[in-house]
């Protein structure tokens, strides 16, 4: 029996709500204002709250942030319940907290369907409360940690992203990860099912923009031979392979409608169609969507189904952007010198303070995968065992284009020199190129050999 708290002023609209509730079997203490449920929430924190937008006093809006503020209320569902209905009043809800929303007037069957996806997300908040508190003396243990499930970082932003992570791989909740470009949303989806119990099964990752619809959908669920042109035999879907594991989907934000509906089904019923075949198959499998957009406003423009986005809108994880998590860098740097220095079979390689400096300054609108591939690019041009200023990338260093290949080859020519005590024979073959070359790159960078051989 779910506890259940209604906030809503019109009389009418509260018995029927509260009559539809109690049919469903939830336990109900229903409000007149939300002063009056406010108490009552602060006594006894209930598991889902039916609420209207617009009430005398203190509005649903106001009484939704108190809740979301509160220990307790983190864990709640909000089914919103008003006759506001502008892509305005559905943004601001959703902003404040809710987590679905029915405008009036009300048909009880709806209500029942929004209520059967509201108790789902109860049931699976529950199950994440109880992973909380199993896991709060291993948190309070580690609040200092900087890598978790090979993710790196002390800022408190990834602090935070720590314990969510922890929260969602203890349990087996549907997770959303949203983040900009490049902030590591795959790794994060592999890292918590890396660290869950389905760790030993399989984990596959689609990216829904990169492949036709019409195709996502017989790679998703499979196939069976003749269903359609080409489909010369059967063929086991994403789904089927990934039983009892994790699917990741990627851009999610991309997948149109009709395939959205047949997720949706999957999530309710756990099972999948194939494409062609005469019945459904049962399918054990934990879902993780990402995207770098902004589902409210597909949600308002209509391109993304409502029940499909709060089905999948279970527990969000938003990652943040590297520029506001600065003090990361050095620790991001280290990590990937040391990947580099394993797979290119090279001795470690340092980083020179100004390199450092120019990499805190720099805006990352790629994010961390912009600053691993800058990493990578100039550990491989670096010729020294540190990294400088002129090894990395024009656009970072703060140079124009060009510039830093021809600082780059004018330091490698004159460590080769230095190695060689000035023999530019010896310094042609470091270098892989003909003594005349060589000859030629002094009289254009303007070096004088005499002082490396007194060096």
């Amino acid at each position: 029996m779910i506890k259940t708290l209604l906030v809503e002023d019109e009389p009418a609209m509260r018995r029927l709500l509260e009559d539809v509730l109690r049919s469903q079997g939830h336990d109900v203490t229903a409000c007149p204002d939300a002063e009056t449920a406010w108490e009552v929430f602060r006594r006894d924190a209930h598991a889902l709250v039916v609420l209207d937008l617009t009430l005398p006093g203190m509005d649903g809006l106001e009484f939704c942030r108190r809740l979301r503020a509160t220990p307790q209320g983190e864990y709640g569902t909000v089914l919103v319940v008003t006759a506001k209905d502008s892509p305005e009043d559905l943004q601001a809800a959703l902003a404040a907290g809710a987590d679905d929303y029915l405008t009036k007037p009300v048909e009880p069957k709806l209500l029942r369907v929004r209520l059967a996806i509201a108790e789902h997300r109860v049931q699976e908040r529950n199950s994440l409360f109880q992973a909380n508190e199993k896991i709060a003396l291993f948190e309070e243990q580690s609040r200092s940690r900087e890598a978790f499930a090979g993710i790196t970082g002390k800022s408190e932003p990834m602090q935070e992203i720590f314990r969510r992570l922890r929260l969602a791989a203890q349990s087996d909740v549907t997770v959303l990860i949203l983040g900009e470009s490049g902030t590591g949303k795959e790794l994060v989806a592999r890292g918590i099912h890396s660290m869950s119990a389905r760790k030993d099964r399989p984990f596959i990752g689609v990216n829904c923009s990169a492949m036709p619809e019409t195709l996502l959908a017989s790679e998703l669920f499979g196939h069976v031979r003749g269903s359609f042109t080409g489909a010369i035999r059967d063929k086991a879907g994403i789904f089927q392979v990934a039983n009892g594991g994790t699917i990741f989907l990627d851009e999610v934000g991309d997948m149109d409608g009709a395939l959205q509906q047949k997720l949706l089904r999957v999530l309710q019923e756990r099972e999948i169609h194939p494409v062609g075949a005469g019945r459904p198959e049962k399918i054990d499998v934990r879902l993780i969507t990402a995207t770098n957009k902004d589902l409210s406003g597909l949600l308002s423009a209509g391109t993304l189904r409502e029940d499909f986005y709060y089905r999948i809108r279970v527990f969000e994880i938003l990652l943040p952007a590297l520029r506001h998590r600065k003090e990361d860098i050095p620790l991001l740097v280290k990590q990937f010198l040391s990947e580099f220095s394993k797979s290119y079979h090279r001795a470690e390689v340092g980083i020179a303070r100004t390199a450092l400096e120019r990499l805190m300054k720099h805006g990352w609108p790629g994010n961390v995968r912009e600053l691993r591939n800058a990493i990578e690019r100039a550990f491989v041009t670096a010729s020294g065992n540190q990294i400088k200023l002129f090894d990395l990338p024009d656009e970072i260093a703060g140079r124009k284009s060009g510039e830093g290949d021809v600082k780059t080859e004018r330091q490698q020519l004159l460590d080769a020199l230095r190695k060689t005590g000035g023999n530019q024979r010896d310094a042609a073959k470091l270098l892989g190129v003909s003594r005349v070359t060589v000859w030629k790159k002094i009289r254009q960078f303007r070096i004088n050999v005499k002082d490396l051989k007194s060096a």
